[in-house]
């Protein structure tokens, strides 16, 4: 039944993107290094980078054999298999982020030295090897285990949805392995990146008075490994997590349509819009080209994300046309999508961006202090979370009326709107190979700069470099609005699979079931299942954020202790220990990640398992980890919109201050100690809820044979 020939796009988009990236990466690697002292830089932070990613894989490796065997004996060997290759995917796609960048930092230095095109290009390409790797693996991983399932159990059995649905539940395990692996990897490298960028900020920027990047400071080379294993290793297995749930939950609603229907597109929809974004995403990040050298980067690069969009919704077009009865209402739901991903860019560049009214109010706070600094960074990033509700609500509303107004038959109404929803989930994600290109273009700026800094290069250098890395800080906040767009549409669609679940495991027609199943929050146990949910987020975010103080402690310490004994390294007649500060950002990185990383595993199983122990009505169980899972993602999202976004506008506050020429002022050290309070929150603890709301929506499908009957 799978032989249309559309659907060969899938392995063949997944093949080119993979050889696309290895032909940027090849051109990248091309170009020359600099200076000697520039590749001296350089070679510190990829030796430094590369062995925290190898200590980190190997801990999350441990962790991942022990819970595959655990899901093999508990649940069946299929599913096992499924989430160890779900979590070795996830982590190449960190590793791959993490190479490229690592060896595009220095090239784009030298390339400054040239030209700003020449470095946008560098720049821009490197990140976009990660965004492509990352899209091209999840399409090809979630297809290529869903095939071989499907074949394996449909020998000596008829095509049917419940075959199908069979071997999708199967590879669930895929999306939690992905899932479990990114959130370490962006908790690890959220708390190495803000631990070493503290502790340099608020010693060397505030106390010694020396600039940002000074190779005096003995945490600069720990910062600038850490933007590699946070921005790129961390959000490269962030993203392919999320695209990799996101289709496998759109593909779980499509098997519901198609029992209806018998048209198998509906369920390979998602695949094929991937594969369409895919190459969308390669023909855009092309366009990415200075027009000239007084143009603003961030034209080039919106230019690029037009094109992006534009190609992705005709293909978009199309597919519905081929696979989906020509029911253009869903075509409509994917504008939606991508509608809403523009929005949100735009909600976030206002909140985050140094032209506009918040990040100003916050710059405008600094002049009376860090507290007033602090205390009006707070109430912005509060205050972003209103616009951006507004525009998921009103796409996730109206991609919903739309899905139910493709039939009559009232019975089918709730499915066709929930599958409208994974629509404007699709469109949205069909940019994701650019977004992330843009996300992993910031910490290569980021890197650049601080090679240019520390090995002396002349002024107009430095100018170009701090352009990029301006621009590099906006696009950064901009993919992190983004992705938590993407995954609060994405949530409510894997809200219907959890369900889907519990129909099959209890043997009932989920159009039936969708119809006489509730969640009755009146109930006392289900209420209580709610506020747990909530309190995890909270839990959570608090530890992630301690992780970072206390790591940050350390390497206060340590940089205070360098100065004060060794009075040379101030002078410039002695040179730092950057290994042990280094070591100080490694260990505490390990050793914090451990507790926030098992939480959100350990939290909805006990949950799930004690209300079916101790209630003879399973509804409870069901009803109370819906409720668990509802509440948790609702409260992780508008926490994460506020950390994201709050963090970015401290961030950037800091950087308009800078641009008046105050720095080594007392407002601009109120506004470092800001940014400072902002670091953990908006590259630790609010991208790692971006993983937190999918991994528990994952973990539940996984588990829920243990708790219901």
């Amino acid at each position: 039944m799978l032989d249309d020939p559309l659907y060969y796009i899938i392995p063949i988009a997944g093949i080119i993107g993979l050889l696309f990236a290895g032909y940027l990466t090849w051109w990248i690697l091309r170009k020359d290094t600099g200076t000697p002292e520039m590749k001296a830089i350089s070679d510190a932070i990829r030796e430094g980078a590369m062995a925290y990613l190898a200590r980190q894989y190997k801990t999350i490796a441990i962790i991942s054999v022990i819970l595959g065997v655990l899901i093999t004996i508990g649940i069946n060997l299929w599913t096992g298999v499924a989430f160890l290759l779900g979590a070795f995917f996830s982590a190449l796609s960190g590793y791959i982020g993490m190479y490229v960048s690592v060896n595009s930092n220095i090239r784009t230095a030298s390339a400054a030295r040239r030209s700003m095109n020449e470095a946008l290009l560098t720049s821009f390409r490197g990140g976009a090897v990660s965004g492509i790797a990352v899209v091209a693996l999840s399409l090809l991983g979630v297809a290529g285990i869903f095939f071989v399932y499907q074949a394996w159990m449909a020998v000596g059995a008829p095509d049917s949805a419940a075959l199908y649905l069979d071997a999708l539940f199967l590879v669930v395990g895929y999306a939690f392995g992905a899932s479990f692996a990114a959130l370490f990897a962006q908790l690890g490298g959220g708390i190495y990146t803000k631990a070493a960028d503290v502790g340099a900020d608020l010693v060397g920027k505030v106390e010694a008075g020396i600039p940002e990047d000074d190779p005096r400071n003995p945490a600069v080379i720990a910062d600038l490994v850490g933007d590699n294993v946070g921005d790129c290793a961390g959000r490269g297995a962030d993203l392919f997590e999320s695209t990799a749930a996101e289709n496998i939950g759109a593909m779980i609603l499509g098997i519901a349509i198609f029992a209806i229907t018998g048209n198998p597109g509906w369920f390979m929809f998602p695949l094929v819009v991937r594969a369409f974004g895919l190459i969308a995403g390669l023909v855009g990040i092309m366009v990415v080209k200075l027009r000239n050298e007084d143009e603003n980067p961030m034209k080039a690069i919106n230019r690029g994300y037009y094109v992006t969009s534009i190609i992705a919704a005709i293909l978009f077009y199309f597919s519905v046309e081929w696979l989906l009865d020509g029911q253009m209402a869903f075509f409509y739901c994917g504008m939606i999508g991508i509608v809403l991903s523009i929005a949100i860019v735009y909600i976030t560049q206002y909140y985050t961006a140094g032209e506009y009214r918040p990040v100003r109010e916050i710059a405008k706070a600094s002049e009376t202090g860090a507290a007033t600094n602090i205390i009006t960074g707070i109430s912005i990033g509060m205050e972003t979370t209103a616009l951006s509700v507004l525009a998921i609500a009103m796409a996730l509303i109206a991609s919903f009326e739309l899905g139910r107004s493709v039939t009559d038959v009232e019975q089918y109404k709730f499915v066709y709107g929930l599958y409208g929803t994974a629509a404007a989930t699709m469109g949205m994600l069909t940019t994701c190979a650019f977004v992330l290109a843009e996300d992993t273009f910031g910490p290569i700026t980021d890197n650049a700069g601080g090679i240019v800094e520390m090995s002396h290069q002349a002024e107009e250098v430095r100018e170009r470099t701090d352009r990029l890395d301006a621009i590099g800080n906006t696009t950064k906040a901009l993919t992190k609005g983004y992705a938590m767009g993407a995954a609060a549409l994405a949530a409510y669609l894997l809200f219907g699979a959890f369900f889907e679940q519990v129909a099959r495991i209890r043997g009932i027609d989920i159009l039936t079931f969708y119809e006489d199943f509730h969640v009755d929050l009146m109930q006392p146990v289900v209420f209580i299942s709610a506020l747990i949910g909530a309190m995890l987020v909270y839990l959570f975010t608090s530890l992630a954020i301690r992780a970072v103080g206390k790591a940050a402690g350390d390497m206060i310490s340590e940089v205070r202790r360098q100065f004060k004994e060794r009075p040379g390294i101030l002078a410039g007649t002695e040179k730092p220990d950057y290994a042990t500060c280094v070591d100080i950002s490694t260990k505490g990185a390990l050793k914090a990640m451990m507790l926030p990383g098992i939480l959100p595993v350990v939290v909805p199983v006990a949950l799930g398992l004690i209300l079916r122990y101790s209630y003879s009505d399973n509804d409870m169980a069901v009803m109370g980890v819906g409720a668990f899972l509802m509440v948790a993602t609702i409260a992780g999202v508008l926490m994460a919109l506020f950390l994201n976004n709050g963090g970015g506008a401290w961030d950037n506050a800091k950087k308009f201050i800078e641009s008046k020429g105050l720095k080594g002022t007392a407002v601009h050290s109120a506004g470092v100690v800001g940014d400072t309070v902002g670091d953990p929150f908006k590259d630790t603890a609010g991208p790692s809820l971006h993983v937190l709301v999918k991994l528990l929506s994952t973990i539940t499908l996984v588990f829920a044979v243990m708790f219901v009957v």
